[in-house]
């Protein structure tokens, strides 16, 4: 098995193998995968840093994978209405639900009470097949489960 345990930095540097990981998968730092080409592999890797697509992982043996970020099931909200667009963003982060926003959409891990939310506001939803890269937040590397540790009332 091949034991991946340092997050290169960014460049051009050429790869040997790549690995498709999901957003629950690329969020944790230990973890046995399957390399693209079939091989076995072991993350170690230092805790709280949420991987992502294109990023490089390696080793002390010169190693090089690259990291894909796999298409998963998601909805994904696009609206040309951009403070309509804003109150879905709110709506969804009051849930603490990870986001990934972009220029006149919004992406998150499909949830069907999520999909019904967003439509009777208006908005307009599809589920499908991408890849999702949500925002790591504010003060910290996003954790898995969407949980964070601040205090407030839910009520």
């Amino acid at each position: 098995m091949i034991e991946l345990n340092q997050i290169l930095p960014p460049g051009k540097q050429a790869f040997d193998a790549s690995v498709s990981l999901t957003i629950e998968q690329r969020v944790r730092s230990r973890l046995r995968v399957l390399l693209d080409d079939g091989r076995e592999a072991g993350l170690f890797l230092a805790r709280g840093h949420l991987l992502r697509g294109g990023e490089l992982l390696g080793n002390d043996d010169g190693v090089v994978v690259k990291v894909i970020a796999a298409p998963e099931t998601v909805s994904t909200v696009r609206c040309g209405d951009l403070t309509l667009l804003a109150k879905a963003a709110y709506h969804l982060g009051n849930r603490h639900v990870p986001l990934q926003i972009e220029a006149g959409w919004l992406r998150y891990q499909h949830d069907h009470v999520l999909d019904a939310m967003l439509a009777q506001m208006g908005l307009n939803v599809e589920v499908g097949q991408a890849p999702f890269e949500p925002e790591a937040g504010a003060y910290q590397q996003m954790t898995g489960g969407g949980h964070h540790s601040h205090e407030h009332s839910h009520a």
